[in-house]
């Protein structure tokens, strides 16, 4: 038998040399291994070729049988791999669509969400007043979501003092427009959504028009006028408004939507403050995490409504008090002598 295996190993080293195809050289050590098997058969028990080459027929059929497993288990390896080998998949990238469904996938699996709650928020478009403290989270987390078309309206630049708490914004856009600096980290966080940025400020000459575009508002502004301005178009419009407000360590959030039996901005709020008794947040000072929380409380009642999913806070308004972590919920109505949804407007 050694002599068998010396000139099979001879013979693919010559095949080597010759720089013959691996699968001529296969062939070469098959057809000694054929002729040594018939040796063995043919020649009589004791005779010296028969000898010289191993002696036995079995012991060939042993070693041939072996063979072949090796073979058949190497050939599919082979196929198994050609398989997920990178040449042999398909060369266009993901399409946009299976990568969305990918990236929204948490939402899709919620119960109170699904598909068709997905799809709404794809179909929605709802714009959000200010892009500030309230504003920074709200955006975020709406375009994370996957809120297909977000409107944007302010007419201030990134400030330093703006980065403790408006972490939509960052030091390098320091004096870009707000509204354009939002756009930017919006874009990055999901090119799926399409952003519109009204870098101006909100009055009543514009407000009827831009929020006939939209189906939902988020009021997250800092301003008296501008907030009973919100309500007023809001209200006209027939479109809900998530309104919430922030000051020091403490915020509060509920949705005005007359439409639904709720109250209005107004019918809970009939005067603006005293003066000295809200200061704002350059007078007073603001939690830096403080708006992040009533921000994405925003955004949580701004996906529920859009989705259809839950107990918005219609009726309800929240008041967060972080400094001593105290969460409280009282009801608030419509007020029948409110001059903006009352029963005689």
């Amino acid at each position: 038998m050694a002599t068998v295996l010396v000139l099979a190993a001879a013979l693919w080293a010559i095949g080597h040399f010759m720089k013959m195809p691996y699968a001529a050289r296969l062939l070469m050590i098959g057809l000694l291994y054929v002729a040594v098997l018939a040796v063995q058969l043919a020649l009589p028990e004791g005779h010296p070729l028969r000898e010289s080459t191993g002696g036995s027929a079995g012991e060939w059929l042993v070693i041939g049988l072996l063979a072949a497993v090796v073979w058949a288990y190497s050939r599919g390896l082979k196929r198994l791999r050609a398989r997920v080998r990178p040449e042999n998949q398909p060369k266009d990238a993901p399409s946009s669509a299976s990568t969305e469904l990918e990236r929204n996938a948490r939402h899709i699996v919620l119960r109170e969400i699904g598909g068709p709650g997905q799809k709404r928020l794809k179909d929605a478009r709802v714009l959000v007043i200010g892009a500030g403290g309230l504003g920074a989270p709200a955006l975020q987390y709406l375009a994370a979501a996957g809120v297909g078309t977000i409107g944007i309206i302010d007419d201030d630049a990134v400030e330093n003092s703006n980065l403790q708490r408006q972490v939509i914004h960052t030091d390098a856009r320091i004096g870009m427009p707000k509204v354009f600096s939002a756009e930017a980290a919006m874009k990055a966080q999901n090119p799926f959504v399409t952003i519109r940025p009204y870098n101006r400020r909100l009055t009543s000459e514009i407000a009827a028009d831009l929020f006939a575009d939209y189906d939902l508002v988020l009021d997250g502004t800092d301003d008296t006028e501008t907030r009973y301005l919100v309500n007023e178009t809001a209200v006209a419009a027939k479109i809900p408004l998530v309104s919430a407000a922030i000051s020091q360590w403490e915020g509060q959030i509920s949705i005005f939507d007359p439409s639904r039996d709720a109250p209005c901005y107004r019918c809970v709020f009939p005067e603006p403050a005293a003066p000295g008794l809200a200061p704002s947040c350059a007078e007073g000072g603001v939690l830096g995490p403080l708006p992040g929380v009533v921000g994405s409380m925003m955004a949580v009642e701004a996906i529920k409504l859009l989705a259809g999913a839950g107990d918005p806070l219609l009726g309800r308004m929240i008041i967060y008090d972080a400094l001593y972590a105290d969460t409280r919920t009282i009801t608030v109505k419509r007020r029948p002598d409110c001059p903006v949804c009352g029963a005689s407007t």
